[in-house]
């Protein structure tokens, strides 16, 4: 059975409306029920695409047995994107027009920390991704992607500096990779930041959008519509798969991306998965491999925003790979987080997944990296989630663009 479709039907006006007034005692708790059901989305798609497999779109509904419940924490963020966990753990967060905060586990918000580089914040810009050094507690670094102004365009930059001893700013912030092409665009910057086992650095870039740089995301010389692997010094991370490839950017991990803003490694298997928006449908959920081809803008199993068919309408091609899922209409998918708790056991390794035009976090449990079913979080809130961690308590975190944050755990 699904969890209380009816919050979602409601009316996403009305619900945004009313969520305004709500306390911070907010909460969403699922009921006893465990069964399966039908798929969660109701609504038509916006194609008559068919999925390469079953099971790849609209699997059936499951329904946590678990009581939970999605607290707000804080209602004072400004545009929050980027969230993560702080080794003693608290949570640092990056605000879209500039700022970084650190914010207690009881919602207490720090001033905003100093010494940043300024961002291009127009449109889909801002200070995105942001995650702590490893070796943190005795660096004291941090690093970041926002969206960089150059003369010549926009583009994805990653940045890293040092988080003073009484942490009200960054010092000797240095810009250790920009996403080239630059161009005149502000949107699809991709934008989430991951340390992998080896502790460098895997970040994701769009293909900003514009039908001049999408074929851009096929092109192995230009770092737009990519997932990337790069040291903590911003250069190409040795073995990479495109290492010696003439012609290629050696920091290159994947291609054929749209705009990944969600990326996180599974804990037990240590596979790399991202989701990325599709445009009128075709929102992806993909397992990367190295070196492997995504498809966009060849393949896709959505359509342009003004209803037209994107490029040749084909959604399968040899040596280009298939999303394990992929959403119709779109959830508009953002940062995502596997769980790895214990204290809701159904919970784990699942995927979480937090969506913007969609206004709920997403559930999916994977078995041998199939999805096998979905789950609807956080639906009533009239919320945009745009990015969601774990925390060191075993909680999940995560922030809305209309500036809250929240914690989500058992009741």
């Amino acid at each position: 059975m699904t969890r209380n479709v009816l919050l979602v039907l409601a009316g996403a006006a009305f619900a945004f409306a009313s969520c305004q007034n709500k306390s911070s005692e907010s909460t969403d708790t699922a009921s006893a029920d465990s069964t399966s059901s039908a798929p969660v989305e109701t609504q038509k798609a916006n194609s008559d695409y068919k999925p390469a497999f079953e099971g790849q779109t609209r699997i059936a509904g499951v329904k946590s047995k678990t009581a939970y419940e999605g607290k707000v924490l804080s209602s004072d963020l400004k545009n929050p994107w980027g969230i993560t966990s702080l080794p003693d753990g608290r949570l640092i967060i990056t605000e879209k027009a500039g700022d970084m905060r650190i914010a207690t586990t009881d919602g207490k918000l720090s001033e905003p920390i100093t010494g940043i580089p300024a961002v291009n914040a127009e449109g889909q810009g801002g200070l995105l991704g942001i995650r702590v050094d490893p070796d943190f507690a005795t660096n004291r670094m941090i690093y970041w992607v926002f969206a960089e102004a150059r003369p010549d365009g926009n583009l994805t930059a990653v940045a890293k500096g040092k988080l003073s001893a009484d942490e009200k700013k960054i010092e000797g912030a240095t810009v250790i990779y920009r996403a080239t092409p630059a161009f005149a665009s502000n949107l699809h910057y991709g934008g989430r930041i991951l340390f992998d086992k080896n502790n460098n650095l895997v970040i994701s870039t769009g293909e900003r959008s514009d039908t001049i740089t999408r074929p851009q995301a096929q092109h192995l010389n230009s770092s737009l519509g990519k997932v990337i692997r790069i040291t903590k010094d911003g250069k190409p991370v040795a073995g990479n798969p495109f290492e010696g490839k003439s012609g290629a950017k050696p920091e290159l991990y994947s291609y054929g991306h749209r705009n990944v803003q969600g990326l996180a490694f599974h804990p037990v298997t240590g596979d790399l998965w991202e989701v990325e928006f599709g445009p009128r449908g075709g929102d992806e959920l993909n397992r990367i491999e190295p070196g492997k081809n995504y498809g966009w803008p060849t393949i896709t199993y959505g359509i342009e925003y003004s209803g037209k068919k994107i490029g040749d309408s084909i959604q399968v091609k040899e040596g280009m790979e298939q999303p394990v899922y992929y959403w119709d209409p779109v959830v508009s998918p953002s940062g995502i987080t596997f769980y790895s708790g214990n204290a809701i056991p159904e919970w784990k390794n699942n995927l979480f997944i937090s969506g913007l035009s969609s206004m709920q976090v997403t559930r999916l449990v994977i078995e041998n990296n199939k999805v096998v079913g979905e789950e609807r979080l956080l639906s009533g809130e009239g919320q945009r989630f745009r990015d969601i961690t774990e925390g060191k308590d075993g909680a999940l975190y995560t922030v809305t663009d209309q500036g809250r944050l929240y914690r989500i755990s058992k009741k």
